[in-house]
């Protein structure tokens, strides 16, 4: 089970999670985001990251412009979309500063699993790399706390798919528990859960989610 660390904005919480083994890091570029960081942070956090632990840039409705002025400045390995892109918008996007791209599929109450299965299809054609499955929200895009039905995530998708939305330390050992879940799904996406407050992690969270991930070992 892969984890990802999403929002991360002090080097000890990047230092942290690398020592607990995660296998990627998440960087947020959206201003209104109370975890967003400044190109002069993200590449402090960067460069704090050993090897074989994968940057990601969460990106939102982010300019061609913007975007390549970001991948110049910031050494990161993956494109997050996270905000309104089409697939095609995702491959245009991603071609531009040549990173490999996945997006976030934000699960509203009345989506079926054929529905998310035929936007999973979408991203694959476009080149996606993966996809994240994240609860809609109409005040954001993500962050939020809630959690969607994740008895509609398909179970024969051609993408991996990592879980976000609602993930927290109590929850993430009923996941790993759930076999026919955890068949479907690649990985988990966590940020608010690993929290202490909005915006700021959590180490002794971080630390029990892997800890809880892993069955208390």
């Amino acid at each position: 089970m892969q984890v990802k660390f999403c929002g991360l904005s002090q080097v000890q919480d990047i230092k942290s999670a690398c020592d607990l083994g995660v296998s990627a890091v998440g960087l947020v570029f959206y201003p209104p985001s109370p975890r967003a960081v400044s190109i002069a942070q993200a590449q402090m956090l960067a460069s704090a990251v050993p090897a074989f632990t994968t940057v990601v840039a969460l990106v939102v409705n982010m300019g061609q412009d913007e975007l390549v002025k970001l991948a110049k400045d910031v050494a990161f390995d993956i494109i997050q979309f996270h905000g309104d892109e089409t697939p095609a918008d995702c491959q245009t996007l991603a071609k531009m500063v040549n990173k490999r791209w996945i997006k976030a599929i934000r699960v509203k109450a009345d989506d079926s699993t054929n529905d998310i299965l035929n936007k999973i299809n979408a991203l694959k054609e476009h080149g996606a790399s993966g996809v994240i499955l994240d609860a809609f929200s109409d005040s954001a895009y993500g962050g939020t706390g809630l959690v969607f039905d994740w008895d509609k995530i398909p179970d024969d998708s051609p993408l991996p798919i990592y879980l976000a939305g609602g993930l927290t330390p109590d929850n993430i050992g009923e996941i790993v528990s759930d076999k026919d879940l955890t068949a479907k799904i690649h990985g988990v996406d966590v940020s608010g859960g690993i929290e202490r407050e909005k915006g700021v992690k959590c180490g002794e969270k971080m630390q029990l989610f892997i800890q809880n991930l892993r069955g208390g070992r």
